[in-house]
């Protein structure tokens, strides 16, 4: 019935909408859980986009029929309700034949499954990234750098260096962008940039953004604004030999032989490329298979390559604006990585157990604090989310592993106690040691050099920009003090006996006195 159907759909729809709510009210505090509640609303959504056409669709097609059932439902033989009674029959019949068959609930079909601890099934999220992804958080471009690194005439660059470039295309000569090895490349990359973002945002109408991409590069390709693709400038040829033209030249001044297909440095050459057999031969064997003319020829193969210009120029901006629409994880791809190389192998598989045990423990943590019913079950749930609040209560750092380091760690190394320095413009160090290793590094030696002192030896433990400069004062008195004059050391004496400084008996004789 049509009736039915259209009741049927907009009793689904309400369904859909209760299951969006539900899974909208709480925030989920990890990354995974978070990407998972996202794809399970999109799901939702896009059902509900299909049912909603559905509805639409029967509300203008069926109007007809929605009347004759109208009608027909009043046509009994007691004149009211006949065929709704009929139907009725019809259901209860069917299921006194069939009593064992198991009724559908659709009230249940789109709430959220309970944790099984006995049935641990991989959610969606898990199955889609890789471990470097993170669940979503790190680039993978590994494949990517492969490929990149076996492409002709390019810098070769580590790992890390390409995290941080690899969306910049200026290095790379025009010539060696219209090769096939890196037409293939740019797809790659673009595709794979393309898939983590589907995957990462998926309530996002991302079919509008990459349609603005598009739009926005048309823009720029038909004004000639693209500084890397601007439009050569075709080179001529002696038109008499059947030469064309073609952006693929080498320099400006290079000539292009359309009859043997090659490239010639300047005019002079080509000209005296024409009188060899070579060139003769292949202009008859051209003429005899009647291939258009030289000019015919360039015009096409100038078309063509600015084609494949302008899908390599396609690419390649649709990269730049998807990396700029994801700089936060190019950034957090660079860090993990300089972070990774310079862990060894066994923090590396513990880093990548502790993900797999919070993704393990996770859920049943949910569960955990869900499950209970009554005084009991409301204590456990109370001292589990009390366990939640104080995983790390006092702050505490984090080790490598990403955990807090134990407390008696915390307090032998005093990492509570705060020291500040002035002489490093105010900044604070935590705990004793930190403190007094800072004595020796630049930071230090940059802000005393910076109030002329040149030997910082002398000033550990000050931190004080007014004592260190009342000391450094102190210091450069007491050197004049002690600083031994070459005068008085040598010794004089006049002719009554008299014995004095160098400097005094010279003073004294130039006075007449001595």
């Amino acid at each position: 019935m049509i009736l039915e159907e259209i009741r049927y759909i907009l009793e689904d729809l309400e369904r859909l909408e209760q299951a969006v709510v539900d899974r909208l009210v709480d925030e989920p505090t990890q990354v995974r859980d978070r990407l998972n509640r996202e794809h399970e609303v999109a799901q939702l959504l896009d059902h509900m986009q299909m049912q909603s056409s559905e509805a639409l669709r029967l509300y203008d097609d069926a109007r007809g029929l929605r009347a004759d059932e109208a009608r027909l439902m009043g046509s009994g033989d007691d004149g009211s309700l006949g065929l709704f009674y009929q139907q009725i029959g019809e259901s209860l019949a069917y299921h006194q034949q069939y009593p064992t068959d198991q009724i559908d609930q659709p009230e249940q079909r789109y709430r959220p499954r309970p944790f099984d601890f006995n049935n641990i099934q991989p959610t969606l999220v898990d199955t889609m990234f890789s471990g470097e992804e993170g669940f979503g958080r790190y680039f993978d471009l590994n494949a990517q750098y492969e490929a990149y690194v076996n492409l002709p005439h390019v810098k070769r660059l580590s790992y890390l260096q390409y995290l941080e470039s690899f969306d910049t295309f200026d290095g790379i000569r025009r010539s060696d962008k219209l090769t096939d090895s890196y037409f293939q490349y740019v797809g790659s990359l673009s595709d794979y940039l393309t898939s983590f973002m589907r995957k990462t945002r998926p309530l996002e109408n991302l079919d509008r953004v990459f349609l603005g991409f598009d739009n926005d590069f048309e823009a720029l390709w038909e004004k000639d604004g693209l500084a890397n693709w601007i439009a050569a400038a075709p080179a001529s040829a002696p038109e008499s030999h059947g030469t064309g033209s073609t952006p693929l030249l080498s320099s400006a001044d290079a000539v292009w032989c359309a009859d043997c297909e090659k490239e010639f440095k300047n005019d002079n050459v080509y000209r005296g490329h024409l009188s060899g057999r070579k060139h003769i031969r292949a202009a008859e064997q051209r003429t005899a298979n009647g291939a258009p003319n030289g000019a015919n020829t360039g015009a096409t193969a100038a078309a063509a390559a600015r084609l494949k210009e302008r899908a390599v120029a396609a690419r390649e901006y649709h990269i730049q604006r998807l990396v700029a629409a994801m700089s936060t994880e190019k950034e957090d791809t660079r860090v993990n990585v300089e972070r990774r190389q310079g862990m060894t192998e066994r923090e590396r598989r513990q880093e990548l157990e502790n993900l797999y045990t919070m993704m393990d423990e996770a859920p049943k943590a949910m569960e955990v604090d869900g499950a209970g019913d009554g005084v009991d079950g409301e204590k456990e749930g109370e001292e589990n989310d009390d366990d939640e609040k104080i995983y790390n209560p006092l702050k505490l750092p984090l080790a490598w592993d990403g955990k807090p380091i134990p407390f008696w760690l915390y307090r032998l190394h005093g990492l509570g106690v705060e020291f500040s320095c002035e002489i490093c413009g105010q900044f604070t160090y935590m705990g004793r040691r930190a403190f007094e290793k800072h004595f020796n590094e630049s930071r230090h030696i940059h802000g005393l050099r910076c109030l002329g002192i040149n030997n910082p030896g002398l000033f550990r433990d000050i931190t004080k920009i007014e004592e260190a400069l009342r000391l450094w004062d102190k210091l450069e008195k007491e050197k004049k003090r002690n600083r031994q004059d070459d005068g008085s050391v040598v010794q004089m004496e006049d002719a009554e006996g008299h014995v004095m400084p160098e400097k005094v008996y010279y003073d004294l004789q130039k006075q007449g006195l001595v």
